[in-house]
């Protein structure tokens, strides 16, 4: 059987799915079993990234399984680290377990060691709420 450009594209994007879903599980868990708040987002990006039932399942028994799948896009690196903070922050805190897991996803998704620890850095200091308004004002590149 010959699979179509198509065919191809899309079982490499499920893979990329499946590997960054995965992720988000190991981030979920980290701190033990999920709370209610994780529980519904794991759910909800089970969802957005077409994850089966069956792949749910075996990634929640073993979720280091899956490799992570490094982006040649920037843009779609830091939807996937988004992705992992609002995970992370779905209990308002970041803990240091939590802060290494999501330094070593970042770079295994291309980032040098430096770049990730800025944009964790910068990306804590969001979510935790503990930015000042020249700071704010540049996120939202207003002068």
């Amino acid at each position: 059987m010959i699979m179509s450009i198509v065919d191809l594209y899309e079982s490499s994007k499920h893979r990329n799915n499946v590997a960054h879903f995965s992720a988000i599980v190991n981030l979920a868990t980290v701190d033990g079993d999920l709370n209610e708040d994780e529980q519904k987002l794991v759910n909800r990006f089970a969802r957005k990234l077409d994850i089966t039932e069956e792949e749910y399942q075996e990634i929640l028994k073993n979720s280091k399984k899956y490799p992570v799948v490094p982006h040649i896009n920037t843009d779609d690196r830091l939807e996937r680290l988004l992705d992992l903070f609002k995970i992370i922050y779905s209990d308002h805190i970041i803990d240091d377990a939590e802060r290494k897991l999501i330094l070593k996803y970042a770079i295994q998704l291309g980032f040098s060691q430096e770049k990730a620890e800025e944009i964790i850095l910068k990306t804590t200091k969001i979510f935790s709420g503990r930015i000042d308004l020249d700071q704010y004002k540049s996120i939202l590149k207003i002068l």
